[in-house]
């Protein structure tokens, strides 16, 4: 599928749904929704309860009546009715009165790079089922590409990579295209897991499920520097007693499990060089990789590609927005004709 940036410029609102966070960016507004891509729902009834971080909070403290649900999964909308219910609540009455009043309302949507055609149509319906007439699919990565800053149009390299919660997009971007690219199925979710795997193996520790992130914000402060606290307190069940118990954790320890998720990150960065023309690998010894996305600050994550590849790995400065903000730069017009026409697959 391929949409021109002038058909880009007559939407009226980008959304980017991920499987961490959904973002809606309305043109002439800017960025008017960021929150969790989380639906809490009363199965007895069917009434939405909450959405959002109000929902993401009630993530495993519910009675069993109600559920905490995630409509998009990897990338992809697994559930359009649910996605569209999140997507009202969040973008609120006010608003979508405002968008309602728009003549033939059109939307663009940021789609994982590789994503097959029902995973396409589910985003286009999703959007569909909130009065969109038409919607345009551009690619995560040319959206994450033109949000952080890089030179898309020119006849150079720039190799991007976008850490998502579910999947890690690595490609090599020239003259506004895709040169080559890789859709790895590991994330931030998969660091997670084995932070939670680690603990329960090693310590006997079941954590709740939002307690890694102090071990995530110790790991960061201690990044492989070894710098910082060498020890981080976490609280959590035990398993042979189901008591409350709290543990000292080696933040080395933890960062050496990490590390074996992340070696598919670097298999997916190998086969993309390869597979890219030898001009443009020599383009990337300066400029290295760009790194996007809510993952993008995994501690150690960047000093681990730098020196797995011997290239300068830069994060962006608002990594976590730059898709939806490079996918609101296109429909406000700010992105000048010289970017190719080839926006998305």
């Amino acid at each position: 599928m391929t949409v021109s940036l002038e058909q880009l410029r007559r939407c009226h609102l980008a959304v980017d749904m991920g499987a961490a966070r959904t973002r809606v960016y309305v043109k002439g507004a800017g960025l008017v929704v960021d929150e969790p891509s989380v639906a809490a729902v009363n199965i007895r009834t069917g009434a939405l309860i909450g959405v959002g971080s109000f929902a993401e909070r009630m993530t495993g403290r519910t009675p069993d009546y109600i559920r905490v649900v995630r409509p998009v999964s990897g990338g992809t909308v697994v559930d359009i009715e649910m996605a569209q219910r999140m997507l009202r609540h969040l973008l609120g009455e006010k608003l979508r009165r405002t968008l309602r009043r728009k003549p033939r309302l059109r939307a663009a949507a940021c789609n994982p790079h590789g994503s097959d055609p029902l995973a396409q149509r589910a985003a286009v319906e999703t959007l569909v089922g909130l009065g969109a007439s038409r919607v345009e699919l551009v690619d995560t990565l040319i959206a994450a590409a033109v949000g952080c800053g890089l030179p898309v149009e020119q006849p150079t390299a720039s190799m991007i990579m976008v850490c998502g919660a579910a999947n890690t997009q690595v490609a090599v971007l020239s003259l506004g295209s895709i040169v080559t690219a890789e859709r790895v199925p590991v994330g931030g979710n998969a660091i997670d897991h084995a932070i939670v795997q680690h603990l329960r193996h090693h310590h006997e520790l079941m954590l709740p499920s939002q307690a890694v992130r102090p071990l995530q914000l110790a790991l960061r402060g201690n990044g492989l520097t070894r710098q910082g606290p060498a020890r981080t307190e976490i609280h959590g069940r035990d398993v042979v007693t189901g008591l409350r118990r709290s543990v000292q954790v080696e933040t080395a320890a933890v960062r050496d499990a990490i590390h074996t998720p992340l070696t598919a990150v670097l298999d997916g960065i190998g086969k993309v060089l390869r597979d890219c023309p030898p001009d443009l690998v020599a383009d990337l010894t300066d400029r290295g990789i760009m790194m996007v996305g809510g993952s993008a600050l995994l501690p150690g994550l960047d000093q681990m590609l730098r020196d797995a590849t011997g290239m300068p790995v830069h994060i962006a400065e608002r990594p976590d927005v730059c898709a939806v903000l490079g996918l609101g730069a296109m429909i406000e017009g700010k992105i000048t004709p010289m970017v190719l026409d080839q926006l998305a697959e």
